[in-house]
């Protein structure tokens, strides 16, 4: 299903007032009750959504917190995700709830990631960018430890902004769309990075670089 861009770039710019916080690790428990943050679009109705399912709870401000950040990084990639299907040579995923495979390039099938730049990685963006493979293999080994936990083909999208606050990137969505443009003008198979993450299995990955 297409979603206007431009209408959810507004609805995720409206989060941007709140601070980004999870005041905890993501987890399957969390997850399964915020579930409902897959089918509204809209901030103020998830607001309504948050209020009317958790108002009695002890740890609100967690469940806040949490559904909240949820929803916004969902709709965010979910943007990301149109974009990237728009484009010549690239094909949606069959499975729309396949959990490894979010679209195909070229007949590369890949699972999208943005993500901000990692605080605990120990290098500085310039030198990230130098080795782009090294940071790869750092957001293999530490991102997405539940469900989403994999070794395929992974597209990163890594957003830095100068002054730190790379959350509030993943709702430029306008921008991020001529980012991922550009890098697909050069797209091309074999210019793909490959890593042995499992024996005698290639897997296929690189960074599109967002950086402000």
């Amino acid at each position: 299903m297409k979603h206007s861009l431009i209408k959810i770039e507004t609805e995720l710019k409206k989060r941007l007032i709140y601070p980004y916080i999870w005041g905890r690790k993501q987890n399957d428990l969390f997850d399964n009750v915020t579930n409902f943050i897959y089918r509204i679009n809209s901030f103020d109705e998830v607001l309504k959504e948050i209020e009317t399912r958790f108002k009695m709870q002890d740890n609100y401000k967690d469940y806040f917190n949490y559904a909240l950040n949820r929803w916004y990084n969902f709709w965010s990639a979910q943007c990301i995700e149109q974009i990237f299907c728009s484009m010549p040579g690239v094909k949606p995923a069959l499975d729309e709830k396949d959990k490894l495979i979010d679209f195909t390039i070229n007949d590369v099938t890949f699972d999208h990631k943005t993500s901000v730049y990692p605080k605990n990685f120990p290098h500085k963006i310039e030198d990230a960018i130098k080795h782009t493979d090294e940071m790869i293999k750092w957001l293999y080994r530490n991102q997405s430890q539940q469900k989403r936990k994999h070794l395929k083909n992974r597209l990163f999208v890594v957003l830095y902004s100068n002054n730190r606050e790379d959350w509030k990137l993943k709702a430029e969505i306008g921008w991020l769309k001529e980012r991922i443009e550009k890098y697909m003008l050069g797209f091309n198979p074999d210019y793909l990075m490959k890593f042995e993450f499992e024996k005698g299995k290639v897997t296929f990955s690189d960074i599109i670089w967002a950086i402000k």
